[in-house]
């Protein structure tokens, strides 16, 4: 189907609404949001004289929703220039507008009776041909488009987006009994490419997917945590990225989300599903019931599982609930066995093997908590989809967990589990003793470099749409298409004469693993293949240079070997944007210090629109030591036109580098300079390597050649010196910086301006890479930069003597 979205009406601004709102300007969508007229006047609006019938009266819930979710934090929009994108009204003076819309989503109040009057309207303006979807989250499509036209039927379907809509990366696409299967492959594809999401398609079946198993794992828990006796601190210490979960885990989670929020799923599933063996599972323990009678839903009401204690003095005290009293404690520490003896594994998989065969409580709620899962996803197959691997992508995009439940049940071994499982009273389904009775003992395989899964009805493994247009490193690794490696570092073949470099370090932080392996890959690009992607599926890009090194070389005063260090990872930094291929780096999520340097050294980055970068290492009492300071003087010489301008845009550079400032998008990554124009983002982030090989590819092919180091870069001396030295000493006046930051500045304009320059000179890259290093090593021999360097490292204890 070939359309094109230039224009969406979204109807309804709640929370859901505004920020979905929000995501399509995000993408470069014209959006209308829409809104009811509010029923009376405040006191300020009579105040101020007006009526009923003044636009600001009649715009007020819109224009109020969508300045909220502006203010809000995180961030709803990449950047607040985009909100001129969305245009705001009222159903009764503006719905007229939606003619002139190519998409229509429905995102009011979860009532049956309000949105099918809301239709009805729509019907009246829509155009034929109009796409036109709703937002429930659990109302069944073929209740809500019941008595509509037979177009509006075949160009209806949900779209269940999961809050906040830009962040997370469900999209739930459910079908209508009349949709046109068209419309359906349209919107899976659309919000995989442009709206950046997992996109799903469900069954027409309560909650669709990724709540009715996400709900169960979380009420069903309850049951076990009720049981156990165990407590809030304990429980979101072992539900957590321990186990691949959300960091939030879960009672900061339902904190987060309300609980009102999960109790009104869990209410109505409990209605919906009669049949559902483990309905009885979807009542509420008293340690959800207790709450939600108080209305203590969480962040909403002021307290939930979790309460913030504000002190006379200004001191705030975090309180969590006790489940004997119902009264609110002091949070506790919890220790586990299990957690003491798995904090050296790094390899999740293994982590979550240890833990959930550990002999302690941890390891027997793990054990009850995940048998009784995959025992109930077993029976939904094929109730709620009819593969398993859309019940996983599902809950992993929508809950944040790394792994969903067969993925899990495979890690923990198919076969093993099954026994205990039955052992415990948690039988599966018929056909997982079936699928291993035929000797097949996973629900997911490798072949021939392809991600196969298990199917029911066929009784044989199928390979899962669409993941040949991905590059997935697990996969790659399973495949045996590794080629080289260190403990930091791995080099992939990719596919069509591409490499690709992937770092697998704590936080991805760079030391000499990582150093060696961008090395290693560009010397095997250069030898034999088209070009190099760098980068990796760890939950950030790279978190910037591991300190561990430069702290014991700085506590010796051992200046030279840090000379050496800086030196090397200044010649890799030049390396990657000098060699004879096109190198191509793919940052995500944490791209800082370091990871940005070698960002900005690229031929090419492919961001991914969730882009947190910068060169901050001014917080641990240095400046950019590689090529970073040096790239961005460059970037500025080759940019700037001549007068005013050109120290007004020095000037916010280096603001930026001064302030560790980092981007909170890939576009804000733009905006500071981080990101050239003619850089990539993507939006999914399953396609972003594969887009980075792409460019690669096309760098090839275009006839790449080796670059020229630049020695005519302009740096203005004295002229910036004395500007940079202005903000500097107005900033110390006014006790918004230190002494100790004053003198980081100093050093950072130095490099900046070139040097002590009588007038402006052009200076080549490996003068500019040398005051770097100069001003670096004489900040590495102040105690504050070795007391910062070690809070960081040990978590805020102080330096001793």
């Amino acid at each position: 189907m070939n359309k094109t979205i230039k224009k969406v009406a979204v109807l309804g601004s709640g929370v859901m609404g505004s920020r979905i709102a929000c995501h399509f300007a995000n993408i470069g969508v014209q959006v209308l949001l829409l809104d009811i007229v509010p029923f009376e006047l405040t006191d300020e609006e009579q105040k101020k004289g007006l009526t009923k019938e003044d636009p600001m009266v009649r715009n007020r819930l819109v224009s109020q929703a969508l300045q909220s979710t502006l203010k809000s934090n995180p961030s709803a929009i990449y950047d607040k220039a985009l909100a001129a994108r969305i245009s705001i009204g009222n159903f009764e003076d503006d719905l007229s507008k939606i003619k002139e819309v190519d998409w229509i989503i429905e995102v009011i109040v979860e009532r049956l009776d309000l949105k099918q009057q809301l239709f009805e309207k729509v019907e009246k303006y829509r155009k034929p041909g109009t796409l036109i979807t709703s937002n429930t989250s659990g109302i069944p499509m073929h209740m809500m488009c019941e008595g509509r036209s037979e177009d509006f039927q075949q160009n209806f379907a949900g779209t269940h987006f999961f809050n906040p809509p830009r962040y997370l990366r469900l999209l739930e696409i459910i079908p209508g009994p009349k949709t046109n299967p068209e419309i359906i492959d349209f919107l899976m594809d659309y919000g995989d490419r442009f709206l950046g999401k997992e996109t799903v398609l469900c069954k027409d079946t309560p909650a669709f997917i990724a709540n009715r198993i996400g709900v169960y794992a979380i009420i069903s828990g309850m049951h076990t945590i009720e049981k156990m006796g165990l407590g809030v601190s304990e429980v979101d210490k072992l539900t957590g990225t321990v186990i691949g979960r959300a960091k939030s885990a879960t009672f900061r989670t339902m904190d987060v989300v309300g609980l009102d929020t999960t109790v009104n799923v869990a209410n109505n599933l409990y209605q919906a599903l009669p049949e559902d063996e483990s309905r009885e599972k979807f009542k509420l323990p008293k340690i959800v019931q207790v709450l939600y009678e108080n209305k203590w839903f969480g962040d909403k009401t002021g307290q939930g599982y979790f309460k913030m204690i504000r002190h006379q003095d200004g001191r705030k005290e975090l309180k969590e609930i006790d489940f004997n009293s119902f009264e609110y404690k002091d949070v506790e520490k919890p220790k586990f066995k299990a957690m003491e003896s798995a904090k050296d594994i790094e390899d999740l998989k293994k982590r979550i093997k240890h833990l959930v065969n550990f002999d302690d409580r941890a390891g027997e709620f793990y054990r009850a908590t995940f048998y009784d899962l995959f025992r109930y996803c077993s029976f939904r197959i094929p109730e709620i989809s009819d593969e398993l691997y859309r019940i996983d992508q599902a809950v992993c995009a929508g809950f944040g967990w790394d792994y969903g439940p067969f993925e899990n049940w495979d890690i923990l071994g198919v076969r093993e589990t099954v026994k205990n499982m039955i052992a415990a009273g948690e039988k599966p389904a018929d056909w997982v003793s079936e699928m291993l009775d035929a000797g097949n003992d996973s629900f997911y395989t490798i072949q021939n470099g392809k991600k196969l899964y298990y199917d029911m009805t066929s009784k044989s493994y199928k390979e899962i749409p669409g993941m040949d247009e991905f590059i997935i490193l697990d996969t790659l690794k399973a495949a045996g298409k590794k080629i080289w490696g260190n403990l930091g570092s791995t080099v992939y073949d990719i596919g069509d004469d591409v490499i690709g470099l992937e770092f697998h370090t704590k936080m991805n932080s760079m030391g000499q693993e990582v150093i060696e392996g961008i090395n290693t890959a560009i010397g095997m690009a250069e030898k034999s293949h088209k070009g190099l992607v760098i980068g990796n599926e760890g939950a950030n890009f790279s978190a910037g240079a591991n300190l561990s090194m430069l702290f014991m070389f700085a506590g010796d005063q051992d200046f030279d070997e840090i000379n050496l260090m800086i030196a090397q990872f200044q010649n890799t930094m030049m390396r990657a944007r000098y060699s004879s291929i096109p190198v191509v780096v793919a940052p995500h999520n944490m791209a800082l210090g370091g990871g940005c340097e070698l960002s900005l050294h690229a031929d090419h980055i492919q961001a991914h629109a969730e882009l947190y970068m910068g060169l901050v290492e001014v917080g641990v009492g240095l400046i950019p030591a590689g090529g970073g300071t040096k790239e961005m003087i460059r970037r500025f010489a080759n940019s700037v036109v001549e007068g005013d301008v050109e120290l007004n845009q020095l000037q916010e550079y280096f603001m930026n580098i001064a302030l560790a400032k980092v981007s909170t998008s890939a576009l804000e990554a733009r905006n500071l300079g981080y990101l050239r124009a003619q850089d990539g983002i993507t939006l999914n982030r399953k396609r972003q390597l594969a887009e980075a090989k792409a460019k690669v590819l096309d760098l090839s092919a275009a006839g790449y050649s080796q670059p020229i180091q630049q020695t005519n870069i302009k740096v203005l001396g004295k002229t910036s010196l004395a500007l940079f030295e202005a903000g500097i000493t107005g900033m110390r006046y006014g006790a918004y910086i230190s002494e100790h930051d004053a003198k980081i500045a100093r050093k950072l304009a130095w490099v900046m301006s070139g040097g002590d320059l009588s007038s402006p000179t052009e200076v080549s890259e490996q003068y500019l890479l040398d005051l770097e290093r100069e001003a670096f090593l004489s900040l590495t021999g102040e105690k504050k930069t070795l007391e910062r360097i070690h809070s960081i490292l040990f978590k805020g204890k102080p330096l001793r003597n």
